[in-house]
């Protein structure tokens, strides 16, 4: 078999969906680089508490954060089969004279579970920008299309009008609350700490001569030196995988909500009215060259369904954890985490890209609201009559009649609906033909719809945005494919 790039399995999510920028947070080079970070914040911290650990040392480390020899590392790992002390031996290898105290004091989950939070408040951090850009397009989508009148649907079924603004305000309704989720886990991050093997503390405790101020200011040096506020007060080995969950479900909740857009948008794109870009060299079918598929918004769909099953993942980590720590978690965070962070990126770097470039189809709505519409509008003409002095019981019955008959002209015979026509024609209304088709406009039965579209942008998305202008429109999506 021939050997080259090609024979290998390659991840799509890195090759096909995710953005660069997510796609280094969970790189070799970002985990080690963090991994070294660590050190040297321990080491710096443990310096200035009093330990035996000069300048030179520290230097030497800082010096070599960056610059990984993933090649030593890699030979190393296969002798000692440990990845965090295959690094340790590694950084000592670059760092003679500090390669003694490195990792001092400390055990594999001080570096490892560490960066795990570290990459998982990167991640959210980049979510967070692109999850506000796509909440800013349909913003602006749904002001400039709030007084469009559409069907509304239930069940898929034709239903009282709303407007197309509207609609695109219950979408971003579900992503302001994956916003407000994803900014209060974000806000209550917290790092593993200097924690020890089983969490106990004890090689910090032996290092400092049993003084036990010491070794919880170790613990709050590293972590503002990580750019934390805080650690967990309490751990085992690891910190608990249930931060996993929390994170991961944040993932999940987006891609419910993606999920539940870009349906939408498909079936509005079956009926004509709304279509996601479609570039001019694009295929739609490879048989059927007239095609225009919804695309994008199928790979969003299947996207998030990866995600939402990957949010069991860490749940089943989580619960089934022994004591202080099992590694049957490893394998599985490795998989699990990375990936999940990488789909969400790619759905919401191509809701991006579909919600700045949407189509409406302003007649073909209308057609739709006109088939429709003179159904609605009987309950109308029916309270406007009865003003008039009709008797509603005999004007009702009257409109159940035509009703019956012009839906057998639309079903059965692919006319159109005639309705109205029979109402001008019928005495008993005392209405005019021009009363009465003064009544058919559609915005008469769009209720507050436009008015909603304002008060929802005024009074929650701007608020909730405000903290974002500088990071709008400034999000730049690369679609490979």
């Amino acid at each position: 078999m021939v050997d080259n790039k090609y024979t290998t399995y390659t991840n799509p999510l890195t090759d096909r969906y995710c953005s660069k920028d997510m796609s280094y947070i969970f790189s070799p080079q970002f985990k080690f680089s963090t991994w070294r970070k660590l050190w040297v914040a321990l080491a710096e911290g443990e310096h200035d508490l009093g330990l035996n650990i000069t300048e030179d040392q520290l230097n030497e480390l800082r010096e070599n954060i960056d610059n990984i020899n993933f090649d030593e590392a890699r030979k190393i790992e296969k002798e000692v089969r440990h990845d965090v002390m295959s690094h340790v031996k590694a950084f000592g290898l670059q760092c003679p004279k500090a390669k003694g105290i490195i990792h001092l004091g400390a055990t594999s989950a001080y570096v490892g579970d560490n960066t795990d939070v570290i990459q998982m408040t990167e991640g959210l951090k980049l979510l967070r920008i692109k999850l506000a850009n796509l909440i800013n397009n349909l913003k602006k989508f749904s002001l400039k299309y709030k007084d469009i009148p559409t069907l509304g649907f239930t069940h898929f079924q034709a239903a009282q009008l709303t407007t197309v603004g509207k609609r695109a305000c219950l979408w971003a309704q579900d992503l302001l609350l994956d916003l407000e989720d994803l900014n209060y886990r974000l806000d209550n991050m917290k790092l593993r700490g200097v924690k020890g093997t089983t969490g106990t503390q004890a090689s910090f405790l032996s290092l400092f001569d049993g003084d036990h101020d010491k070794v919880k200011e170790l613990d709050k040096i590293v972590c503002a030196k990580m750019g934390f506020e805080s650690s967990y007060a309490v751990s085992g080995q690891t910190y608990t995988r249930k931060l996993d969950y929390q994170v991961i479900s944040i993932l999940s909740g987006i891609a419910q909500s993606m999920h539940k857009m870009t349906n939408d948008i498909r079936l509005l794109q079956h009926l004509k009215e709304l279509e996601e870009p479609f570039e001019k060299n694009q295929i739609g079918s490879s048989a059927m060259a007239y095609k225009r598929n919804p695309m994008r918004s199928e790979r969003i769909s299947s996207l998030s369904k990866f995600i939402i099953s990957e949010s069991l993942s860490p749940a089943m980590v989580q619960s089934t954890q022994w004591l202080e720590r099992t590694l049957d978690d490893s394998a599985n965070k490795r998989l699990a985490i990375p990936q999940a962070f990488m789909a969400a990126d790619a759905i919401l770097d191509i809701g991006i890209n579909v919600t700045d470039g949407m189509v409406v189809y302003e007649n073909m709505i209308n057609k739709h609201v006109n088939e429709e519409l003179p159904f609605m509008a009987t309950e109308t003409i029916l309270m406007e009559a009865v003003k008039r002095g009709g008797d509603r019981q005999e004007l009702h019955e009257i409109i159940r009649e035509y009703s019956m008959k012009a839906a057998y002209r639309v079903k059965h015979e692919g006319l159109d609906n005639n309705l109205i026509s029979l109402i001008v024609e019928d005495d008993s209304f005392k209405m005019s033909k021009e009363e009465i088709l003064s009544i058919m406009d559609p915005k008469n039965f769009t209720g507050r719809s436009s008015e909603q579209v304002d008060d929802f942008v005024k009074d929650v998305i701007d608020p909730a945005l405000k903290d974002y202008e500088d990071e709008l429109d400034k999000v730049d999506v690369d679609l490979r494919v």
